[in-house]
């Protein structure tokens, strides 16, 4: 073995060593205080997850008045959810950092 081959292996190998970045899947076990189960023995916290933008709750207010008119839909369109955010037996997609010490809840897995 020619010494870069043997600097490349090693470089590998040291990379592999510190695990930069891991794909796991989970499932939603508790809202609140949030807890995802990634196997029958792992039971994430609140403490070892950051959270995206991509899995929390977010409304929008869709009421709209044309100029003092009844508003036909008054009250109805009022906190329209387009994202619910995570609920209990949602699949997720985490990633874990390195160091294996946080886990970012990345998306809902819908298939």
């Amino acid at each position: 073995m020619s010494l870069i081959d043997l600097i490349k292996t090693v470089a590998v190998k040291a990379v592999e060593a510190t695990n930069p970045v891991h794909v796991l899947f989970g499932t939603v076990v508790s809202e609140t205080p949030l807890e995802i189960q990634i196997h029958q023995k792992l039971k994430l916290t609140e403490e070892f997850l950051v959270i995206t933008e991509r899995v929390t709750r977010y409304e929008v207010n869709l009421e709209h008045n044309h100029g003092g008119g009844v508003k036909a839909l008054s009250g109805m369109l009022t906190d329209t959810p387009i994202r619910t955010g995570l609920k209990k037996g949602d699949k997720v997609v985490l990633l874990r950092v390195q160091g294996g010490q946080q886990f970012v809840v990345l998306d809902k897995v819908v298939k």
